[in-house]
């Protein structure tokens, strides 16, 4: 089952899909919608990021994925990025998906995130804040060596 999402999305999906020659009721293309963070402020500001270009990539948590049951991200796949209160901002598709351990994680993928300085001291100081608070959300510990899914994405819609 679906969760309740805001009509703007729908919305949101349905203008991509017109813009693409294809309709909602026979498109085999999915989506997921969701925001970025934990918090209204970060996920507003990550959301913004990706309208102005800068931010090209996300990281999460493989640890939570496979907590919540849900699927891996991968090539190809479509979501609509929300803000804080489900409003749709705008379509993403992934392009790469990689996974690699938190401490194995470069310069080059802090760039891509687009946060900060862009540098990977800022990108480590700010993830392992938050994959700290995710860690113990669902009764694990954050590791240097914690599963990291790193997704590249290009935006296809506003």
């Amino acid at each position: 089952m679906k969760k309740t999402e805001h009509n703007s999305v729908i919305v949101m999906w349905e203008r991509y899909l017109e813009s693409i020659g294809e309709s909602i009721d026979t498109t085999e293309k999915e989506y997921v919608s969701w925001h970025f963070e934990i918090t209204e402020g970060a996920a507003n500001k990550l959301a913004k990021l990706v309208l102005e270009g800068k931010k090209k990539a996300t990281a999460s948590s493989l640890w939570v994925y496979e907590w919540e049951g849900e699927p891996t991200p991968n090539e190809g796949d479509y979501s609509i990025i929300t803000d804080w209160d489900g409003i749709a901002v705008c379509i993403i598709q992934t392009k790469r998906v990689e996974i690699i351990p938190f401490n194995l994680i470069t310069e080059e993928h802090a760039r891509k995130e687009g946060e900060g300085d862009l540098s990977l001291e800022y990108w480590r100081k700010v993830h392992e804040e938050f994959f700290i608070e995710e860690c113990n959300s669902i009764g694990k510990e954050f590791t240097e060596d914690m599963p990291v899914i790193f997704e590249e994405f290009e935006v296809v819609y506003i």
